[in-house]
């Protein structure tokens, strides 16, 4: 393990992805992905760096999709089925905090984005767990994922809804930001040819 953090992590996988395959066919989140000698998943990878740094891992899924909550689960991850997740990401993080009520802060990851370096992930834990209100890591001026949250904020995630996520809580309070030098922060997998870059 890279940093033992004393947060809970939140893997936000309940979104559609559409954009990926418009027909509902295929998951981009169990898309495979190659990681040198070893053949992953993207959501199996972005787990995987995210419990390099969290211990203890909540992956949001939306009902029905009992494949990738399998893969999640193998993964090392607990398994949070959102009954709202229809209703966009900020549901999805709620149901995850609210899973997680007791955590000391959270570190919220992106199931598709498989390429975060895990330093870039421990250098927003180590600030949350150093105290830190909000932080949250940039490449080249733009703000990328994972971000984290201080435990004061608890109640402002339980109460999110919609598909605006925490978007408007990171704009009313003070932001710690961490440069990083991994474009991997901003790098996510939307369409079939993301993977290509991957």
């Amino acid at each position: 393990m890279a940093y033992a953090s004393s947060a809970t992590g939140v893997l936000l996988a309940a979104g559609t992805g559409s954009r990926f395959d418009p027909e509902g066919l295929r998951n981009k989140l169990l898309a495979p992905l190659s990681d040198g000698a070893r053949l992953t998943c993207v959501a199996a990878e972005a787990a995987h760096r995210l419990l390099l740094v969290v211990p203890t891992v909540v992956a949001v899924v939306r009902p029905g999709a009992e494949a990738l909550a399998h893969v999640l689960n193998e993964a090392g991850c607990d398994v949070v089925f959102a009954a709202n997740a229809p209703r966009g990401m900020g549901a999805s993080l709620a149901a995850g905090v609210g899973a997680t009520q007791d955590a000391e802060g959270w570190i919220v990851a992106l199931a598709d984005m498989p390429r975060i370096a895990a330093a870039s992930i421990a250098a927003v834990a180590r600030a949350i767990d150093g105290g830190a209100s909000l932080a949250a890591p940039f490449y080249e001026g733009q703000r990328g994922h994972p971000v984290g949250f201080g435990v004061e904020h608890r109640d402002a995630l339980l109460a999110l809804d919609g598909d605006a996520g925490a978007r408007a809580l990171l704009s009313m309070h003070a932001l710690t930001r961490i440069d990083v030098d991994d474009s991997g922060i901003l790098r996510d997998v939307d369409t079939p040819a993301d993977l290509d870059g991957l």
